[in-house]
């Protein structure tokens, strides 16, 4: 290894994802071509870089860098130079010359020791010192931290991402359990975990190795979905994760059960591993939904059938059977499920039910999962629905975790609770959401069991539904109204396993067959970009959805966002874009938020709104990119403007085109949906099903009838582990009294 200092002169090519670079650098009045990984460097900046001389067969010699450190500037020109490179917020070259003739050579050290001397400059004040003070720590225990992280292929945004987490105790924290990491933040699995463990001389048997192992493999089954693991499972996969035998991972198991980290639970069928929380929020949902369900019920003075009477004869409706029974049964039990499919009249059910509470004199609170399951609550009740989270008013503890303070010291003060699309209610959720409820607080449930499960872990409207113990409802009857829409028709049909209705003229659901996969992206690219927008006058960024089974080839999720960000957000000079994760970003491109972010703020533009959080799913635009303040700006709900830092820009993809998963809870005017090859568990019925049931004016088809045919014949639902339905009948006649 060989030692050079000198001055970066200029970066040629560099990659902001894992801070790999190509550079000019002067040492010894000689221009020399460097490359390595080098994030968080600027040109004028001086280094000691450790390396080798290489020579490339193209590029001839060269530098490579193993390791730099950076050379505290010294002159006032360096000075100067270092400060306004966009390396510390807050300062430009004009500020940065005020700064540095006031100071003089003295500037780096007046920053990092007696910050609060800035205020001796004219113009500097108190909210630019902060931002200065807190950039310039940053950016130096950032920058060692991802020197010594580099050798583990830990990317720049992953080391922010630490930072962020544990400040200036990361890289102790890494080198003290790196394994840490894989449980801790967003993005870094176990393998990448196990490489630093293992490179740091960890032994493959270590016991705290096979526990953090075995705890990943817990998360990893939670994220699909899964409550718990079968022990069997659990000890498969974690043998295979760890390369260990099942003897060390069985050993671990015991070990965790009795340090509290897990919980066994036995059935007859064998034992189920939990993640304690988990374990605790399914059986505190049983306890609470039975004992909710057994409380005395209120009585009201109100001749309910009367005023049923009325007022469908105020409304002029006609409810259906059940839709009377729903009503009326919501005022004879403390907990109402009602479900059913599209044109059923669920939004009929509840603004009658609604009204009814409303006479008896009820205070009512409506919520839902998701912000735009609220925003369309609203719409559909002309009332205020609200978040759940929001509901539960949610905040955050001294140690940053997410925290309700409507709990069980302080609970929900309202006597009717209804809430809708709880087909997306997670089991954890649940039981934050059913702590708060007071005792005597009615709740109806509403929701499309059909439809895909919630995307936490958890299947919590179908098993209190499976289990019989809670009142149901099933709303069965498609109206006239409804009938003339092939959107809903079909969706019934295809949920009942039968072959829908397509290209009926002048309706609202077609197939457009193409067999080949460049003909089906073809298609679907004239048809957002050109023939739709056209002919019903719409929005094609806004108004028009594409659904896609899979993320991944030609036909996926990923590449049908480059294309169409291509077609309807074209590259242009008046636009501003900057790369991130190997994908471009630029103004105006449609995008989602991909993960619960509860404490992001978010302002509209005036700043005469502000408030917290940005959940997984929602929809937004990039509305501006900072490139020197490496911030991209996106606006969600036409008014809601959120700040993103370059490194938090991995909680937003492209949303031109989505998975169905993701779309559960929106509704779009237009959806489109390839129909093609994809792995047997995505060609499903209950995916189609959802997919369609999104639609508000048109849904088309396009691709090949054979796959259209798989997907309706295939019913198998991917199974996930849950033992809400059988501990609701196993508790259902037992003593169980929950403190209200």
């Amino acid at each position: 290894m060989e030692t050079i200092e000198g001055k970066l002169l200029d970066i040629v090519y560099k990659n902001e994802e894992n801070g790999f670079l190509v550079g000019k650098f002067l040492v010894d009045e000689k221009e020399l071509t460097i490359t390595g990984c080098m994030p968080t460097v600027n040109p004028l900046e001086d280094f000691s870089l450790e390396g080798e001389y290489i020579k490339h067969d193209v590029y001839g010699f060269q530098f490579k860098v193993n390791s730099f450190i950076p050379i505290i500037p010294s002159t006032k020109d360096a000075i100067i130079a270092y400060l306004s490179s966009g390396l510390i917020k807050g300062i430009k070259e004009k500020t940065a010359k005020k700064i540095v003739d006031y100071f003089k050579e003295d500037t780096l050290n007046i920053i990092e020791k007696e910050p609060h001397r800035l205020e001796e400059i004219s113009g500097i004040g108190k909210k630019t010192i902060d931002r200065i003070k807190t950039s310039y720590s940053e950016g130096k225990a950032l920058r060692n931290l991802i020197i010594n992280l580099a050798p583990y292929s830990i990317t720049p945004n992953y080391c922010m991402k630490i930072y962020k987490k544990y400040k200036d105790k990361s890289l102790e924290i890494v080198m003290q359990n790196p394994y840490r990491l894989s449980s801790q933040i967003h993005g870094i699995g176990f393998k990448i975990a196990d490489k630093i463990g293992m490179s740091m001389g960890i032994d493959k048997y270590s016991k705290d190795r096979i526990k953090e192992g075995i705890i990943f493999e817990l998360y990893r089954a939670t994220g699909n979905g899964h409550t718990y693991l079968d022990i069997e499972d659990l000890v498969k996969k974690s043998s295979k994760l760890l390369e260990v035998e099942f003897e060390h991972v069985q050993n671990e198991i015991v070990n965790l059960a009795l340090d509290s980290k897990i919980q066994v639970e036995k059935w007859d069928d064998g034992r189920r591993i939990y993640l304690l929380n988990y374990y605790e929020s399914e059986n505190d949902v049983c306890k609470r939904l039975i004992s909710l369900s057994k409380s005395e019920i209120k009585t009201t003075k109100l001749d309910i059938e009367d005023e049923l009477f009325e007022i469908q004869k105020e409304e002029k409706i006609s409810l259906a059977k059940n839709q009377e029974l729903a009503v009326l049964e919501s005022f004879k039990n403390n907990i109402l499920i009602i479900t059913g499919g599209p044109g059923t009249g669920k939004t009929t059910t509840i603004n009658t039910i609604i009204k009814l509470f409303k006479r008896a004199d009820n205070k009512i609170l409506l919520c839902a999962p998701t912000g735009r399951a609220a925003k369309r609550m609203s719409e559909t009740t002309k009332m205020e629905a609200k978040t759940i989270h929001r509901a539960l008013e949610m905040g955050f503890s001294l140690e940053d975790e997410l925290v309700f303070l409507k709990n069980e010291e302080d609970k929900l003060d309202y006597d009717v609770i209804i809430v809708d699309e709880m087909s997306m209610v997670d089991i954890n959720l649940m039981s934050s959401f059913l702590q708060a409820i007071k005792h005597g607080t009615k709740l109806i449930f509403v929701g499309d069991s059909d439809q895909l499960p919630s995307v936490g872990a958890g299947n919590v409207l179908k098993d209190m539904i499976d289990s019989k113990v809670l009142k149901v409802i099933r709303l069965d009857e498609i109206f006239r109204q409804a009938k003339e829409s092939m959107i809903v028709v079909n969706a019934h049909k295809i949920n009942k396993g039968q072959n829908p209705i397509l290209n009926k003229k002048d309706k609202d659901f077609y197939f457009i067959k193409k067999n080949k996969e460049e003909d089906i992206l073809k298609e679907i690219s004239e048809l957002v970009s050109k023939r739709l927008p056209k002919f019903y006058n719409v929005d094609p960024i806004k108004d028009i959805q594409i659904l896609a089974p899979m993320r991944k080839g030609n036909i996926g999720v990923n590449n049908i966002n480059k294309m169409l960000q291509d077609v309807l957000n074209e590259e242009s000079k008046y636009k501003i874009e900057e790369s991130f994760l190997k994908r471009k970003f630029r103004v105006g491109d449609k995008v989602m938020q991909i993960k619960n972010n509860y404490t992001k703020e978010w302002k509209n533009k005036e700043e005469t709104l502000k408030g917290e959080g940005v959940f997984n799913g929602d929809i937004g635009y990039i509305y501006h990119i900072e490139k020197q303040e490496k911030k991209v700006y996106i606006i969600f709900d036409d008014e809601k403007i959120v700040e993103y830092e370059y490194s938090q820009m991995d909680e937003v993809e492209h949303s031109f085109c989505t998975t169905i998963h993701k779309s559960q809870g929106s509704e779009f005017k237009i959806i489109l949906i390839p129909i093609t090859w994809a792995p047997p568990m995505l060609l499903m019925r209950n995916l189609l099903y959802t997919a369609i049931t999104r639609a508000k004016e048109l849904v088309i088809l396009v691709g090949e009838y054979k796959y259209l045919d798989m997907m309706i014949k295939n019913n198998r639902i991917i199974k996930r582990n849950s033992s809400l339905k059988e501990k609701l009948q196993k508790f259902l006649n037992e003593d169980i009294i929950v403190d209200f």
